[in-house]
């Protein structure tokens, strides 16, 4: 296997967000972590974190990707689980863990399937053994097997849900909302602009292959982007923890980028889809990074996590205030900043070619900017809860300036000059009477959010109370979490791990410690034939010769 480095569109663009936003969170670290007691440590892991990623983008390799994707997730572990003494902390580390490892045993499976038919796990030839037609490698890799489907549609499926447990995508998102005990700067890399996109990144490497070779699964991967994107938006309107709104977000814009990516062809204007993706994992990355920082500020001058002791805040800490509310209107797409023209690229590739996958899309929008601003109104507005609030240190609100006006003015790059799904520039234009509906949801929506949030009133728990059940059930996440722990202690410890427990306990154990016992045994008596006396010795070996003789002059 060889290794090298990969230098195409893609990878120089996930190289200038890594470096870029790691260089932000370096700088921003060191005032926010100043006083820990592992602070080397920290900054240790950290590099350990920005190595691993690099190494996964420039990756030239599927095995290679493999390799770095496993650091990553080694490094996220260790930053989630930073603060050691909490027990949630841990918790979330292991949690972390243990559901991306679920994912990524389907990733490594589905490499030696496109390995074994592709013939290399170099990018570029599993590319083009697999999406030329009438090849060898195509044909035997699209005969029917299991369930009716084609080695190569289980290949690209495994890979995918790889991808999907690495990008925190529906339903193997539950790690993503739990990983926010880490240090807030931690979520800012890891959780906005770097790990969670690897998945959206695995899937655009291998897009040639999904688009030409397995239209129907990436038509697939699409849904499960639309149903992450809208089932996370739905759960965040309803969160109180700043850093778990901001979570849900993340996972409802990396369904974005997804099912961008699944309603896009190949090549061309047809591949519209794949440019917006990456636009918006581009765009996302800064407005995104900028939130979370941004939250740090906040949780590091009022002490707390929670809405309700926030409040009044754009006085005490107007650098922040500024920066926070230009990250908003970039996420809720608000012209001119870079969030509206990335996401305007996405709807318009779902409205080209899949109107249901838009609606949800265009109504996952107007949520989007309802809870962002629901988080923006609740922090800098209503009365201060807090006297002792101060703005940041100038090393803390320099990278949030900085992010600023990236996520002001990088909507102006024309991304599809540089990055398009064949390699080719693809020369989009502004739809100006296409972008109406979406920037009227997104101004609806913060309307609505200062409406019910501008002012400390009885409206939002008003419409909590008359929601009832449905409310509850959203913020409880829809209960997914519980029907995992169901489920895990149901079959998975019930009807798996018990009887396997039996099993080693009374018959490979029993058989282990019996064949020990027998040995025991037959060993104490052999030990007695053992005399130490020359006349026991000398009747044995005359026993052995008599034997011997009547062996062979009788027997032989």
């Amino acid at each position: 296997i060889q290794m090298g480095l990969l230098l195409d569109p893609i990878s120089v663009m996930m190289l200038v967000v890594v470096t870029l936003i790691s260089l932000m969170v370096h700088i921003y670290s060191n005032s926010y972590m100043h006083g820990e007691k592992r602070f080397a440590t920290y900054f240790a892991y950290l590099q350990l974190f920005t190595f691993s990623m690099l190494g996964l983008v420039l990756a030239t390799n599927i095995f290679q990707t493999y390799f770095f994707w496993e650091l990553v997730g080694v490094s996220s572990f260790l930053l989630i689980g930073y603060y050691y003494d909490k027990l949630s902390a841990v918790a979330a580390s292991k949690k972390a863990f243990i559901v991306t490892r679920f994912a990524d045993l389907g990733f490594l499976i589905g490499i030696l399937v496109l390995s074994y038919y592709g013939g290399s796990l170099d990018f570029q030839t599993l590319i083009q053994q697999l999406t030329t037609p009438h090849t060898p490698a195509l044909d035997a890799a699209n005969k029917a097997g299991f369930l009716g489907l084609s080695a190569l549609t289980w290949g690209l499926s495994l890979v995918f849900i790889g991808g999907a447990g690495k990008s925190a995508l529906f339903p193997l998102h539950i790690w993503l909302p739990d990983a926010m005990e880490g240090p807030t700067p931690v979520s800012a890399l890891i959780h906005a602009a770097t790990m969670v996109v690897a998945g959206v990144y695995l899937v655009a490497r291998l897009f040639p292959i999904y688009a030409i070779s397995a239209p129907e699964l990436l038509a697939a991967i699409g849904w499960v982007g639309a149903i992450s994107a809208v089932i996370a938006a739905l759960i965040a309107c309803t969160q109180t923890d700043i850093k778990r709104v901001l979570a849900y977000s993340t996972m409802s814009q990396i369904g974005y980028m997804m099912f961008a990516l699944g309603v896009s062809g190949y090549g061309g204007e047809a591949g519209l889809g794949f440019t917006a993706s990456m636009f918006h994992l581009f765009t996302h990355a800064l407005f995104k990074a900028l939130l979370f920082l941004g939250a740090g500020a906040v949780i590091h001058a009022v002490h707390s996590n929670e809405m309700q002791d926030m409040g009044g805040l754009r006085k005490q800490m107007p650098i922040t205030h500024i920066s926070f509310l230009i990250a908003c209107l970039a996420i809720a797409g608000v012209p001119p900043l870079s969030g509206f023209f990335s996401k305007e690229e996405i709807l318009l590739a779902a409205y080209q070619n899949n109107a249901p996958i838009y609606w949800i899309a265009l109504i996952t929008s107007g949520l989007t900017a309802f809870y962002m601003f629901r988080l923006y109104f609740r922090i800098f507005w209503n009365k201060p809860h807090t006297g002792h609030a101060h703005e940041a240190s100038a090393i803390m609100w320099l990278p949030l300036v900085l992010l600023a006006v990236g996520a002001a003015f990088a909507g102006w790059i024309p991304f599809g000059e540089l990055v398009s799904s064949d390699g080719k520039a693809l020369h989009s234009e502004l739809h100006l009477s296409f972008s109406i509906a979406p920037v009227v949801l997104g101004v609806l929506g913060i309307l609505i959010a200062a409406w019910l949030y501008g002012k400390e009133n009885e409206k939002p728990a008003n419409i909590q109370n008359s929601l009832g059940g449905l409310f509850q059930a959203v913020y409880h996440k829809l209960y997914i979490d519980e029907l995992y722990l169901f489920l895990t202690k149901s079959v998975v410890f019930a009807l798996i791990a018990k009887p396997a427990a039996w099993i080693d306990q009374h018959i490979i154990n029993a058989a282990v410690n019996g064949s020990a016992s027998i040995t025991q045994k037959i060993s104490s008596n052999i030990k007695t034939w053992q005399s130490g006396k020359v006349q026991d010795y000398g009747l044995y070996f005359l026993g052995g010769v008599i034997g011997l003789a009547v062996l062979v002059l009788y027997i032989w």
